[in-house]
């Protein structure tokens, strides 16, 4: 029986492997465990680890990598002297990480100092800032890639990785995005206490590279959510350096009775408000890879996910108030053809059978070698 571990901080990437997780275990294969670090343990977001708990996952360990508002450096530090010790138990012939997140970079450096195989899914994305700097060097840590698309794999074949080692298996989010039994809007609504039926979604997260600018920006933001006179949903920003001085503009919106502040949604929840938003607005990834699924629009503010993908839906604005109130009140209740630029669903499938079927997945020897083009 191969022993596998995924890592989890986030509700995002969580929502993304959730479907792979529940498969592997019921089989009699694979020993699936699952790292829960990051965000998950803070309260301030939630504390979404009891989301996971509800799901019924097997073999599952908590480890507090942070406090609110450490820097990314300690986090990353302290989730790889923390990883470190855990797998010295398991032994896993396998790790899965995902994304960009500092915390997949350190468990991704922790396997590959110790000799394990490392698998990465979605790799080979542009994402802006810091975050695809971090993707890019978890791919070239890895050994195996689950791509969304062929765009995403010639980027990794132009990295020098092998044409063998990366499958197209679509993103896992779709499978969700698609499913049929996601919970209704007015379940939805009752679940979060949201009134109003017409709303918008709002979520910004920091430029960690230009954080001389976040005050601004997110004063811009702020004011022109406020000033287009229209119900919104508001996310917290994720915990990256700078996500406090969002927060403490998000202060002056506390009392506004048409906006609701959200520290998490449930992913299969937040789905559900983002199919039946008017838009989303921000700097989210959600705007780019699930909206356009809906053909709902994405007002993309500044470079954060400047090049990930150029969609109809995707409408790119600077910080600017005057033109970000312009773009809402010519787009705010178009609806765009629905896109499958991220795979067309079952990615959980291809990926379990990648497993069961691709000899090289485990016969292979961990020893990478540049691939010349």
């Amino acid at each position: 029986m191969k022993k596998i571990i995924f890592i989890t901080g986030t509700r995002a990437d969580y929502g993304k492997i959730k479907s792979i997780i529940l498969k592997l275990q019921s089989t009699t294969k694979f020993k699936v465990f699952l790292y829960i670090t990051g965000m998950h343990n803070l309260k301030m977001y939630g504390s979404t680890y009891h989301e996971i708990i509800k799901d019924k996952i097997k073999n599952i360990k908590r480890l507090n990598n942070q406090k609110p508002f450490d820097p990314m450096d300690k986090i990353f530090s302290k989730t790889t002297l923390q990883f470190s010790t855990y797998i010295k138990n398991i032994k896993p012939d396998m790790i899965f990480v995902h994304g960009d997140r500092v915390e997949a970079l350190a468990c991704a450096i922790v396997g590959l100092l110790n000799n394990i195989k490392i698998g990465h899914i979605e790799g080979g994305e542009l994402s802006g800032t810091v975050d695809e700097m971090i993707r890019h060097s978890i791919s070239k840590i890895s050994n195996f890639h689950f791509v969304t698309n062929k765009i995403a794999k010639k980027r990794l074949l132009q990295m020098g990785e092998k044409n063998s080692s990366i499958f197209i298996i679509g993103s896992p989010d779709v499978d969700i995005i698609l499913k049929k039994n996601l919970p209704d809007i007015s379940k939805a609504r009752k679940r979060y206490g949201v009134k109003f039926l017409n709303y918008s979604i709002g979520i910004l997260h920091p430029v960690t590279t230009d954080l001389k600018n976040l005050k601004k920006n997110s004063t811009i933001f702020v004011n022109s959510i406020i000033k287009s006179k229209k119900n919104y949903i508001l996310l917290f920003p994720n915990n990256d350096s700078g996500h406090s001085i969002i927060l403490n503009a998000y202060n002056k919106l506390k009392s506004n009775p048409k906006i609701k502040i959200f520290n998490s949604i449930r992913f299969e929840y937040f789905l559900t408000f983002l199919k039946n938003a008017d838009f989303i607005i921000g700097n989210s990834s959600s705007g780019i890879v699930e909206a356009p699924y809906y053909g709902t629009p994405c007002f993309n503010l500044g470079n954060r996910q400047e090049n990930r993908a150029s969609l109809e839906s995707v409408i790119n604005s600077p910080f600017l108030e005057k033109n970000i109130l312009k773009i809402i009140k010519k787009y705010e209740l178009k609806r765009f053809h629905k896109i499958s630029h991220f795979g067309s669903g079952n990615s959980d499938k291809k990926f379990i059978n990648i497993l069961f079927k691709e000899k090289t997945i485990w016969d292979e020897i961990n020893q990478k070698y540049f691939k010349e083009i």
